[in-house]
């Protein structure tokens, strides 16, 4: 409990004693006033400067100004009926005091949450210097630097270990809390937390770049992006509140005017009065206005303590609403990590064969281009290689030892009019062809992810209608790999362009609901975006999707999409039973009072105990593990 806290709490319980105190010790005339009202002004000046300073800056229609009108509104009746009642005023402030004090602790409550995930931001950077180890800034160290990482410290930048192994305590990022072994050679992100061996690690990016500094940003700025039901809200809010206050402005002042110019009756304005400071206090919007920001607040925080970064509560909003699904295959259902499988109807030798291949794809980063180059087994001579030309969505054209080879899918054999064998095997395969004439092509093969059948079930159970692949891979291979893990429709051979294009159609043929795409490559980014849930397999994936993604998944297991979906849903649930839960409460006191059938303490039920209820019911957003 922070000092604001324990501040309104001592005045909470200094209230209540005062309270029991005068209940206790009889009083009367002005010393019961003044005793009362010192009371009331221990517990709600507060209350009455915030509601004066939102009249001098022309914010008046407020719940600080309901309250400050409705409880100055019960003294100053009490004063003139002379009943010396002035107890109902001092309860309805003290109790919404109650639920505020509340309110906050839940807003610390979660916000202790996103505190946790912000501990991943490093405090220094250890730098080797002259033999000497030194503490710096992760913000000063350059790319390239040589970083020391010593057991049971934070990884402060992305990098790749040069020395050292160790395992990595990966929680804070991807919500796993199995660790994971690491050695020389394997790419390391900065958030981790080295637990064994000491670690030498190059840096491969600035702090600013890095993927700790990312999630950071991404979670720093999620409660700057609204969903609908937050602008409802507010829009609801300031259009609610002004009109509450005239309703009660008119219901104190028109039925007496009524029975006294139409009815001959006395205008009893002290009980309309009083009708009209119950009014009040029954339409004070606390339990919308904090309990609906409060519930998307916690969402989202209980999301990316479970590695699900949602950039805002809009797409944490559309997220619950995804009725299709649709996947990138490399990378995202496949574990993207692609080994040569067989070399066929080749004219040469496998190993020239293989070794032409490498060659001319060893300017490329892409993992087929990868796997080639380790088939291959060999130091790469980049003397032998001339000019490289790489066609997108085709492969690559290079000269090798003065030949043309050309390397790539049947599109690029067709734009060179090569005649090509067919294979009949499932994979990938990538022709090859030497001075316009046909050599062979290899094929490679990818593993499918070992909870990518799982998810794509669990999705189904989810009530998701429709679940689609699009890659750029062979269609046999695309269609067996599609086929294995119950994916209802597959689209092959897309280039990245084909891809949007394909996405708009399933857009446009949606029968209601958000459509999500799943990706984790640079060729991803433009698919990413147009989709109404771009979904970014985070740890491995390429800094372009993870930018152009509304959601980063920071573990690659396939099965945090029915993670994120069900967060998203149990969070929207909530939103949803709050606002029903306040508005029935709400218009139905509000209606009791209209008609005399309610009085204060049922007014504070109405206000505090409905804002008590639904923050309860927002809090229940944070407990999202077992989900």
């Amino acid at each position: 409990m922070n000092k604001k806290q324990k501040k309104v709490l001592l005045r909470i319980v200094v209230t209540a004693v005062m309270l029991v105190v005068l209940q206790l010790v009889k009083t009367t005339g002005a010393l019961r006033l003044a005793l009362y009202l010192a009371a009331y002004l221990v517990i709600g000046w507060d209350i009455l400067r915030k509601a004066f300073h939102g009249i001098l800056n022309r914010r008046v229609f407020d719940e600080n100004f309901l309250m400050a009108v409705a409880t100055v509104g019960a003294f100053a009746l009490a004063i003139h009926t002379k009943s010396g009642d002035y107890l109902e005023g001092i309860a309805v402030m003290l109790f919404y005091q109650i639920g505020e004090l509340f309110q906050s602790y839940a807003v610390g409550k979660s916000r202790k949450n996103i505190a946790a995930l912000m501990d991943i931001r490093p405090d220094y950077a250890n730098v080797e210097v002259d033999g000497r180890v030194e503490q710096v800034d992760p913000e000063e160290v350059a790319v390239g630097t040589v970083i020391v990482v010593q057991p049971g410290e934070k990884v402060p930048l992305d990098g790749v270990i040069l020395e050292g192994n160790s395992s990595l305590d990966t929680v804070a990022l991807t919500g796993e809390s199995i660790p994971r072994d690491v050695v020389a050679g394997d790419g390391i992100i900065s958030g981790c937390i080295n637990l064994s061996g000491l670690l030498k690690v190059q840096t491969t990016k600035e702090f600013g770049e890095s993927t700790v500094s990312k999630i950071l940003d991404m979670v720093e700025n999620a409660s700057s992006r609204k969903s609908r039901a937050e602008d409802f809200i507010a829009r609801f809010a300031r259009i609610y509140t002004p009109a509450v206050c005239y309703s009660a402005l008119a219901l104190a002042l028109l039925p007496p005017l009524v029975r006294l110019a139409f009815l001959s009756l006395t205008p009893q304005w002290g009980v309309w009065a009083y009708r009209a400071l119950i009014f009040l206090v029954v339409s004070c919007p606390c339990a919308l206005v904090i309990s609906v920001p409060l519930s998307f607040f916690a969402g989202l925080g209980g999301a990316s303590k479970e590695g699900v970064l949602i950039k805002g509560s809009n797409y944490l909003e559309a997220l619950a609403q995804v009725q299709c699904v649709v996947f990138d295959k490399t990378g995202t259902l496949t574990e993207g990590t692609f080994e040569v499988a067989g070399i066929h109807h080749s004219v040469m030798e496998e190993e020239r064969l293989l070794e032409y291949a490498a060659l001319a794809e060893c300017a490329s980063n892409h993992p087929i281009s990868k796997s080639l180059q380790r088939a291959y087994g060999k130091e790469i001579d980049r003397s032998r290689v001339g000019e490289i030309q790489e066609i997108s969505g085709h492969g690559v054209v290079a000269v090798v030892d003065g030949q043309t080879v050309a390397i790539g899918n049947d599109k690029l054999m067709e734009q060179h009019r090569i005649p090509y064998h067919e294979c009949g095997s499932a994979g990938t395969v990538i022709h090859v062809a030497v001075d316009g004439a046909y050599a062979g092509h290899v094929l490679i093969s990818d593993t499918v992810k070992p909870h990518a059948k799982a998810a794509v079930a669990a999705l189904k159970a989810l009530g998701v209608t429709r679940t689609v692949m699009l890659t750029g891979d062979r269609d046999r291979a695309a269609r067996q790999v599609a086929a294995e893990l119950g994916v209802d429709e597959v689209h092959s051979e897309l280039l990245p362009g084909d891809k949007v294009d394909r996405l708009e159609q399933i857009l446009t043929s949606g029968k209601g609901g958000k459509v999500a795409f799943v990706g984790d490559g640079i060729n991803d980014a433009p698919v990413l975006t147009r989709a109404d849930v771009g979904i970014a397999m985070g740890a491995l994936g390429s800094d372009a999707a993870i930018e152009a993604a509304d959601v980063v998944l920071m573990d690659d297991d396939p099965l945090q999409i029915v993670k994120g979906i069900k967060i998203a849903r149990k969070c929207t649930g909530i939103v949803r039973q709050n606002i029903l839960l306040a508005l029935v409460v709400k218009f139905g006191c509000l209606s009791l009072t209209a008609v005399g059938l309610s009085n204060m303490w049922l007014a504070i039920f109405a206000d505090v105990g409905v804002m008590v209820l639904a923050v309860l019911n927002a809090i229940r957003a944070l407990r999202v593990h077992n989900l």
